[in-house]
């Protein structure tokens, strides 16, 4: 077998892999809705039980097969401990504007973090920030604001927690992916991190559940599913199926393609959430929330395509230019 074809076959592979990881994850908001429709779970004991069972997963596989990732030090160990307070944060917020806004809207407002990270990337981690970039956050920003209906007055008065939610989850979420990129740089292992990541958030959020609300108290509702099997099969779906398996298939495609391909095709998410949510939830967007996540979407395919560029030209010879 020649090695045209060998690359060929690998290609075709990732792109399978990455597709069907795609798929998975777009099933998380799915999930969500699911659970906070049919048990009404509260979004922060919700948010809590997933992170829990993440790790508690990912400690009894590495456990079995790598346990030498498990140990690390006391520097790493506090870093780690930083981003999980963040990872606590956007699983909350996102949990909230799913149950606020559904998941069609929730999925495609999470997607505004591509435009928040290449700003707070610009500002803290001396990254470029060109034309390209500026055009790419303006589209993503103006598609946010239509998608949550931010530029209508009666909008703020009927959802205001949806709006303000769905926009600080974004935020969060590129946080999230500034201290990822940071966590690379050190050299963390990806599956160290997230086994940290989500037992510190998991820890932060069983925090946030013993503070007392009137008419609510999340630690005496902590087990608020009771004896129902059905509703922690789901919870542990949740956590084994689109945040382990479709972070597991997607990191596995990386080995087979580029990063910006395997990123533009994880841009496929908000779409494949808004079917499923019409098909299983009855959900539909509005025309404006359509045009909407076309600017958003169309801001992160601009962006990534940028990036790639820039990289492009950082590889090449000198004297010589792209194609």
């Amino acid at each position: 077998m020649d090695t045209t074809t060998t690359m060929t076959r690998n290609q075709t592979k990732g792109y399978v892999i990455a597709l069907v990881g795609t798929f998975i994850w777009s099933t998380t908001a799915i999930l969500i809705r699911h659970l906070t429709n049919q048990w009404h779970l509260p979004p922060i004991i919700l948010a809590f039980w997933r992170d829990f069972f993440v790790f508690l997963i990912l400690v009894l596989i590495l456990g079995f097969f790598r346990r030498s990732l498990l140990f690390t030090t006391r520097s790493t160990f506090l870093y780690l401990l930083i981003y999980g307070l963040v990872l606590a944060v956007f699983n909350f917020t996102w949990t909230l504007s799913v149950y606020y806004n559904g998941a069609a809207v929730s999925t495609v407002l999470a997607y505004s973090s591509a435009a928040f990270t290449a700003v707070l990337g610009w500002r803290f981690l001396n990254e470029n920030l060109g034309g390209a970039k500026i055009l790419a956050v303006g589209f993503s920003l103006t598609g946010c604001i239509l998608v949550s209906g931010a530029a209508s007055v009666s909008a703020w008065a009927l959802n205001p927690l949806g709006i303000v939610t769905g926009l600080i989850s974004g935020m969060a979420f590129a946080i999230y992916s500034l201290f990822g990129r940071q966590a690379s740089r050190r050299g963390i292992p990806s599956l160290t991190t997230l086994t940290y990541t989500f037992g510190t958030a998991a820890g932060f959020l069983l925090l946030f559940n013993m503070v007392e609300i009137p008419g609510y108290s999340g630690i005496r509702h902590l087990f608020w599913l009771e004896n129902s099997l059905v509703g922690w099969g789901f919870l542990i779906l949740l956590a084994f199926g689109p945040t382990i398996g479709g972070y597991g298939l997607y990191t596995v495609s990386l080995g087979y393609l580029p990063a910006s391909v395997a990123n533009l095709i994880a841009t496929l998410e908000p779409a494949l959430t808004a079917v499923q949510a019409y098909l299983f939830l009855g959900e539909r967007l509005t025309s404006t929330q359509l045009a909407g996540s076309i600017l958003i979407l169309g801001g992160v395919i601009f962006l990534r395509w940028s990036e790639q560029r820039v990289t492009a030209r950082q590889i090449l010879p000198s004297g010589t230019t792209p194609q």
